[in-house]
């Protein structure tokens, strides 16, 4: 209703209204600069972990996978038997 006034009146209402992004503009690319610039002063202040502690919390992540899976096999095994026992 309000784009057939804006048409008739040649107004536009408030929710007409479109933010348009003006492509290619040197805003924008000072926008997108400045962003990369402080990513990168960010990155520099993580405390990385060394290889060591990288490599050990990762074993211990793959050892606690096969056991859980470990696990969720044989408790799928025996529910399937029990069910199957309980089904004949």
């Amino acid at each position: 209703m309000s784009t057939k006034k804006a048409a008739k009146t040649g107004k536009q209402g408030k929710s007409d209204k479109q933010i348009v992004p003006n492509e290619g503009s040197k805003f924008e690319l000072a926008k997108i600069k400045e962003f990369i610039r402080e990513v990168k002063s960010e990155f520099l202040k993580i405390a990385w972990p060394d290889k060591k502690h990288t490599l050990g919390t990762a074993g211990v992540v793959v050892i606690l996978v096969i056991i859980i899976s470990f696990y969720l096999g044989a408790v799928d095994l025996i529910l399937g038997k029990l069910i199957g026992f309980v089904i004949k």
